[in-house]
């Protein structure tokens, strides 16, 4: 498995909600970090291992639904950042839905711009596709990165290694 691959799809499922499958695949997915070759990535997602182990399950639910499903200004979907402009969200959600369809996916229960599904399509995906994938979400990363680290959240390291990766992404996108 490609480097990116792993890195894309240990950040997608560190930012998916923490529902009962979540915490089922917790350990193997602790394991798979071993398996991260970049000194930085792998050491950004031991530490948020640690992070959600020290919280502990119950109140790392409850701030990720405070973080994300309560706040309009933190949440993990790419397409609700810009609120004012519905026609534009719009279009950005069909630019979403496409880019899933035009690489064989389709989603059943999540809205085509959410972040981890964002991010388990690139990591499934050629290096040159993952970053077609990424460059169109990266502004909007940015846009969240940076209101992570303003909400103090320590999702904002995870956004940084999803960030470098799409860095070394960038020269194998048309």
């Amino acid at each position: 498995m490609e480097e990116y691959t792993k890195t894309l799809k240990i950040a997608a499922y560190l930012l998916e909600y923490p529902d009962r499958g979540w915490w089922e695949d917790f350990e193997d997915c602790r394991k798979a970090v071993e398996e991260v070759e970049t000194p930085q990535a792998r050491a950004v997602f031991k530490e948020f291992f640690a992070y959600v182990d020290e919280t502990g399950a119950k109140e790392y639910e409850e701030q990720y639904v405070r973080s994300f499903d309560f706040s309009q200004n933190t949440n993990l979907y790419l397409t609700t950042q810009e609120r004012t402009d519905f026609g534009k969200q719009s279009n950005e959600m069909h630019k979403y839905k496409a880019l899933f369809l035009e690489n064989g996916y389709d989603l059943d229960k999540e809205l085509p711009d959410y972040l981890p599904a964002v991010l388990e399509l690139a990591g499934s995906l050629s290096k040159e596709k993952a970053g077609e994938v990424l460059k169109l979400a990266r502004g909007k990363i940015e846009t969240l990165r940076t209101r992570f680290i303003e909400a103090k959240l320590a999702q904002a390291f995870l956004l940084d290694v999803v960030l470098t990766t799409a860095n070394g992404l960038e020269g194998s996108a048309a």
